[in-house]
């Protein structure tokens, strides 16, 4: 099975995985989610080429993830890159990744600490119930055929 595949399984995992599994629109959304808005600041902080950027920035303008927005320079009117509210709904899946791999990958401590504006704590990513507010892990989670699943005729 190639990756593109991914998109026409009946997994609400694959499907994401086919648009969001690439290395490059991670880290680009990462940017995003820090205020990067312009092709030529994605470019510089990120050291990708210039065609690699273009290609994964209309992907996600394309998925309605980021939407392209007019803005004038001192010379010519230009584009930059906004989250929508589909984009933005993307910020715990950052957040739950940022927190596996500082966990699992940074031996050195978090490179980085995210914290509320508001009070200064630091943020965390964790599943609860929504019918009792209980923190969930795995092993307290169960799994069961969902509406979206086509069942064989």
């Amino acid at each position: 099975m190639r990756a593109s595949d991914l998109i026409d399984q009946h997994c609400s995992i694959a499907r994401p995985a086919s648009l969001l599994g690439d290395r490059w629109t991670l880290v680009i959304l990462r940017q995003a989610f820090s205020r990067t808005r312009r092709f030529e600041d994605f470019q510089a902080q990120l050291g990708i080429s210039r065609s690699l950027l273009a290609d994964r920035l209309g992907k996600l303008v394309d998925a309605g993830i980021l939407r392209r927005e007019p803005y004038k320079d001192a010379v010519r009117t230009r584009e930059e890159y906004r989250l929508t509210e589909k984009g933005l709904d993307l910020y715990p899946v950052l957040m739950a990744l940022r927190e596996w791999g500082d966990m699992h990958m940074a031996p050195e401590g978090a490179p980085i600490v995210v914290s509320h504006r508001a009070c200064g704590g630091e943020i965390h990513a964790r599943l609860t119930c929504n019918r009792c507010g209980e923190e969930v892990g795995p092993r307290g989670a169960e799994v069961a055929v969902g509406p979206g699943l086509k069942q064989p005729a």
